[in-house]
């Protein structure tokens, strides 16, 4: 199963640092059959590219959180994608997040088969979505249509042996 994790630049460094994704349990997103059933019309292409949407929701909050707790991160969205055996992931009841799985075990990096990131471009957008997830959360329409703008960037394809230079970058 291919299942897609929300992660930040220093979540990432630190992952390959360990030479696996943890700690568990580890949220990700993947095509659940909650998700096919939900998005009848989709093929397996844009249901993918649904799982991969909703982890960089997730990735964004992951930077938020970071921020509250005063760590400085990159105002990039990163989502790493990994093959796992179905037996690892499981699937949520959740009928908002209808891609969102729950892993029991490490990924070992050697699993991981490409990270996204955001191009730096986007860094402002997302910066400034960070600021307004509150009032978004909150219902107020001009602060989701600031997240909604850092969700209309499209995030970066990077191939694993990419990732070292991206770390750097």
């Amino acid at each position: 199963m291919r299942v897609y994790l929300p992660c930040t630049l220093p979540a990432l460094a630190a992952a390959v640092e360990a030479g696996e994704l943890g700690p568990v349990p580890l949220t990700g997103y993947a095509v659940t059959p909650a998700l096919i059933e939900w998005y009848a019309s989709g093929d397996s292409e844009e249901l993918e590219y649904v799982a991969l949407t909703e982890a960089a929701r997730a990735s964004l909050r992951m930077l938020a959180a970071g921020r509250a707790d005063g760590v400085a991160a990159a105002s990039r969205r990163v989502v790493v994608v990994a093959e796992v055996p179905d037996r690892s992931a499981a699937a949520g009841a959740d009928l908002e997040e209808r891609a969102r799985v729950r892993l029991a075990e490490p990924i070992p990096l050697a699993k991981v088969a490409a990270v996204h990131v955001d191009d730096l471009y986007a860094v402002s957008d997302v910066e400034a979505a960070i600021a307004a997830l509150p009032a978004a959360d909150e219902g107020d329409d001009d602060a989701r249509f600031t997240v909604d703008g850092a969700e209309a960037h499209e995030l970066m394809w990077y191939a694993t042996q990419e990732i070292p230079d991206l770390l750097d970058s």
